[in-house]
């Protein structure tokens, strides 16, 4: 490691602490050089290396935040914790990682965030997909949603039906 001070390449750890929950180590370092001390953190590199394919042609870096995003904006005023929505993103970019190396298109994508979401929460879900698969009309909105209380045989336990009241018990 390079001293920031005398820019030496000499020096020494003296204390090494996990941080951030074990994300992160932080190392106190001693230039043999200059004899200042010094404070580094080393993580894991958590960004993938994925491209994403836009519907124009154009590539951009794979943004997590984005999707995370996106996914909130479809469950607002849902019964969904941030929690649960970090995890619907979570199984997403592992299946990403899992099934590509270098790029995926953003069709792609939507379909598993919609896949993953309609079992989660099936009003997320349509608010998802009206946007993502740009309805052009009033109908197409109609067909998707009747398509989700067809298939009734999905139905999560305690969740409320679309278009109706509570669920009861």
């Amino acid at each position: 490691m390079r001293c920031p001070f005398c820019k030496e390449d000499d020096d020494k750890v003296i204390d090494s602490r996990s941080t951030e929950g074990g994300a992160c180590i932080r190392r106190r370092r001693r230039c043999i050089h200059c004899g200042r001390r010094f404070t580094t953190y080393e993580r894991i590199e958590d960004a993938i290396k994925l491209a994403v394919i836009k519907r124009d042609g154009s590539r951009m870096p794979y943004d997590r935040q984005r999707m995370y995003e996106g996914i909130r904006q479809a469950a607002f005023k849902r019964p969904i914790s941030s929690e649960r929505l970090e995890q619907v993103v979570d199984e997403v970019e592992e299946w990403l990682v899992s099934n590509f190396e270098k790029e995926v298109s953003s069709h792609t994508i939507g379909e598993r965030i919609a896949s993953v979401l309609r079992r989660v929460d099936k009003v997320a879900y349509v608010r998802f997909a009206s946007v993502y698969r740009q309805f052009e009309d009033v109908g197409e909105f109609i067909e998707e949603a009747q398509d989700v209380l067809e298939r009734e045989a999905e139905n999560i336990p305690g969740q409320q039906n679309l278009f109706e009241g509570p669920a009861e018990s």
